[in-house]
C-alpha cells in the first residue's frame, strides 16, 4: 500500500512540476543618464527554463511613452526570445516604467518589468519641453473650464424652463 501510496505521489508531483516556466535576464533595466533624442530602445531576454512551450500573451507598458515589441511565437523549452522596449527620450528628465508581460506560465501569468533613467538635454530642449507642457496644461484648463461654463448655462437653462412651468 505504501508502494502505491507513494507511486502516486511521485506521479502527481511530476506533473505539477512540469510546465512552462518565464524568467528573465533582469527584471530592471537602468538606462543610465541618457541624452534627449538617443535611442531609447533596450531589450529584456526572457527564457523558458520549463519543459513546455511558453508564449507570451501581451506586453503592456504603465503609459504611451512607452512601447513593447514581443513575437507572439511560442518560446520552446530551454529557449530565449527578447522583449524590445521603447521609452521616448524627447521628454526630459527621471523616469521609472513598468511594463506588465502576461504568458501562459501558471505560477507566474503576469510578471512585471521595469525600466528607469533620466533623461539630460540642453537648457533650450528642457525650456521648449516646459513650454510645451504648459501650452498644453492651459489648453487642458480652457476645455475643463468650458466644459464647467457649458454645464453651468445647463442648468441655468433648465432652472430658467422650471421657473417659466411654475409661472
Amino acid at each position: 500500500m505504501k508502494k502505491i501510496l507513494s507511486g502516486l505521489f511521485l506521479t502527481a508531483s511530476l506533473v505539477f512540476a512540469s510546465a512552462q516556466t518565464i524568467s528573465f535576464d533582469k527584471t530592471t533595466f537602468d538606462y543610465g543618464n541618457v541624452k534627449a533624442g538617443a535611442d531609447g530602445h533596450r531589450f529584456f531576454v526572457v527564457k523558458n527554463t520549463g519543459d513546455k512551450p511558453l508564449i507570451i500573451s501581451k506586453v503592456q507598458a504603465s503609459c504611451g511613452c512607452t512601447t513593447p515589441e514581443w513575437s507572439q511565437d511560442p518560446i520552446m523549452p530551454g529557449k530565449t526570445a527578447q522583449i524590445k522596449v521603447g521609452y521616448n527620450t524627447t521628454l526630459v528628465g527621471p523616469f521609472t516604467k513598468i511594463i506588465e508581460v502576461y504568458s501562459n506560465d501558471p505560477a507566474n501569468s503576469r510578471s512585471v518589468i521595469n525600466i528607469k533613467g533620466t533623461i539630460e538635454g540642453g537648457a533650450a530642449l528642457t525650456a521648449a519641453t516646459t513650454a510645451a507642457a504648459v501650452v498644453e496644461t492651459k489648453a487642458d484648463a480652457k476645455v475643463s473650464t468650458m466644459g464647467m461654463d457649458q454645464a453651468t448655462t445647463d442648468t441655468s437653462m433648465k432652472k430658467g424652463k422650471s421657473a417659466k412651468a411654475k409661472k
